[in-house]
């Protein structure tokens, strides 16, 4: 497994992935950041993203069968490893600690 430090487009990924559940694929994640989060990845930097948190552990993926309407194209499909769960759930943990440690701040 590479490093397990999360950049912040990463951890948007991880939790797009854990939103889509079986329907995450390149072009539903891309969708629903664009959605979410007003950006706007090309989609070159989603699968680079993908692919690196694949490499670290935090993502599996499947391909789906090919179908006529894809021109005989597969889907590849991610999800959440048990390890990508631990990352975002921490990724969330320090952030929310250290927002609560900025003076003067209400949440």
């Amino acid at each position: 497994m590479k490093g397990t430090n999360l950049g912040e487009f990463e951890e948007l990924v991880m939790l797009t992935v854990g939103i889509l559940q079986h329907e995450a694929y390149g072009v539903t994640i891309k969708d629903e950041l664009e959605k979410r989060t007003g950006r706007t990845p090309s989609i070159g930097a989603l699968h680079s993203a993908l692919t690196r948190l694949e490499e670290k552990g935090f993502l599996k993926s499947a391909y789906e069968g090919a179908t006529e309407d894809r021109r005989g194209r597969r889907k590849r499909f991610y999800t959440l490893t048990a390890s990508g769960l631990e990352a975002t759930k921490l990724a969330y943990e320090i952030r929310t600690e250290m927002i609560h440690l900025i003076p003067n701040i209400s949440l």
